[in-house]
């Protein structure tokens, strides 16, 4: 038997090496979900990704796919801002702000109050407090996290008023 022989590949095989090459990605985008928040809430969003920084801790903006104004990321491994997500439960967790949960910290940074939510496998996300909208930002293990939130602070105080979100 020759195993150079040329073997003709099965429908079933050529369909999922087709399905492999399809779903990867050679230049390391990195892909969310788009959140899809009310009409009040996308305008806020949509006010928050214009005034966005450039850089966030020293990482250059390379926004997620699919493509959209609720979403946006910087560096890799990205870190990933998500405007208009839904209020995570930890938020109304009365052992978060008492400090009785090790997985949930309350706090803020320069203006901004957020919840920090530890992610398995390391990493955090972060999602605003008292704001009329909720961001997400989550932050991969490694990264400095008081860097990202140091520099998003200036554009979430500007896009997105002070309030409790609907």
């Amino acid at each position: 038997m020759n195993p150079f022989r040329h073997r003709p590949i099965g429908l079933p095989a050529l369909a999922l090496l087709l399905l492999a090459v399809g779903c990867s990605s050679a230049d390391g985008d990195t892909s969310t979900a788009v959140p899809g928040p009310d009409a009040k809430t996308t305008a806020l969003c949509r006010n928050l990704d214009k005034v966005l920084p450039s850089k966030v801790d020293g990482e250059s903006r390379h926004d997620p796919e699919p493509a959209s104004a609720l979403t946006a990321g910087w560096g890799g491994p990205a870190i990933i801002l998500r405007c208009g997500v839904a209020q995570p439960p930890k938020m109304i967790d009365p052992k978060v702000p008492q400090g009785a949960d090790a997985d949930a910290v309350a706090g803020g940074v320069n203006g901004v109050d957020w919840l920090m939510e530890k992610r398995d496998g390391g990493g955090y996300r972060f999602t605003t407090a008292a704001r009329s909208a909720y961001v997400e930002v989550t932050v991969p293990a490694g990264a400095d996290t008081s860097g990202a939130l140091i520099d998003l602070a200036p554009a979430i105080k500007k896009a997105i008023p002070e309030g409790i979100a609907d």
